[in-house]
C-alpha cells in the first residue's frame, strides 16, 4: 500500500545521500582542505524532506553544503543492484528509528595531488 503524502503517522523513509561541502569560516575541516563529501543517511517523509532537513542540519553545523545527490531508498537501492552491507543497513534502521540525519563517512578534498 502506497503512504499518502500527508500521512505524517508513516514510518518515515531513509535515503542515501551524498552531499559536497565548501569552505565556511565556522566549519572544522582539517587545515588544507578545500571541501568535503559526505555521506549521509536522512530520514523524511519524502525524498525532499530528507535534503531539506540535511541541508538545515549541516548549515547550523557551521557547514557550507554546495550540491546534494540522492541515491534513493534502501529499497531502491537493491532494486537498481546495490549491494548494501549490514552495517549500512544499521545506520539506516537507527536514521529512521530516531527520524536523524546521520552522516556515515567523511572524505575531505585537498588541491594536493594524490601519489600513485
Amino acid at each position: 500500500m502506497a503512504k499518502k503524502a500527508n500521512d505524517t503517522s508513516a514510518a518515515p523513509e531513509v535515503y542515501t545521500l551524498l552531499v559536497e561541502l565548501g569552505r565556511s569560516p565556522e566549519d572544522d575541516l582539517p587545515e588544507g582542505a578545500t571541501g568535503a563529501a559526505l555521506l549521509i543517511y536522512a530520514a523524511g517523509a519524502n525524498e525532499a524532506e530528507a535534503v531539506r532537513e540535511t541541508v538545515a542540519v549541516l548549515k547550523t553545523a557551521g557547514v557550507r553544503p554546495l550540491d546534494v545527490t540522492s541515491y534513493g531508498t534502501l529499497q531502491e537501492r537493491l532494486k537498481a543492484g546495490d549491494h548494501v552491507p549490514e552495517e549500512e543497513r544499521d545506520l539506516m534502521a537507527r536514521a529512521a528509528h530516531e527520524n536523524a540525519v546521520i552522516v556515515a563517512q567523511k572524505t575531505f578534498f585537498t588541491d594536493e595531488a594524490e601519489d600513485d
